[in-house]
């Protein structure tokens, strides 16, 4: 999988990245085995940039994601997935 830079903020994330939105609620029902085995399989492709939002749970699709990232045997973000509120310009907020 490619890599990019993201912004100013030194994190490399992959050139593909998984949205999250429909994983919670907005297109019909959430289904949690799903969006679990749609993020695994992402994972084993290399993907470690999920596009997710406060806004669709609160933390609904962040704790969706580190159930799948345990599932997959990863048990923390560290460098493997990337999460954080980001600005526009790619720094974090404090």
């Amino acid at each position: 999988m490619q890599k990019r830079k993201l912004g100013n903020s030194g994190l490399e994330v992959s050139a593909l990245g998984l949205g999250c939105m429909g994983m919670s609620e907005y297109y019909g029902e959430a289904d949690e085995t799903e969006s679990i085995a749609t993020v695994q399989r992402a994972i084993d492709l290399g993907v470690n940039f999920f596009d997710t939002a406060e806004a669709y749970g609160p933390y609904t699709n962040e704790e969706l994601l580190g159930r799948a990232q345990r599932a997959a045997g990863q048990g923390h973000c560290g460098d493997e997935i990337r999460l954080g509120p980001f600005t526009r310009r790619g720094h974090r907020h404090q």
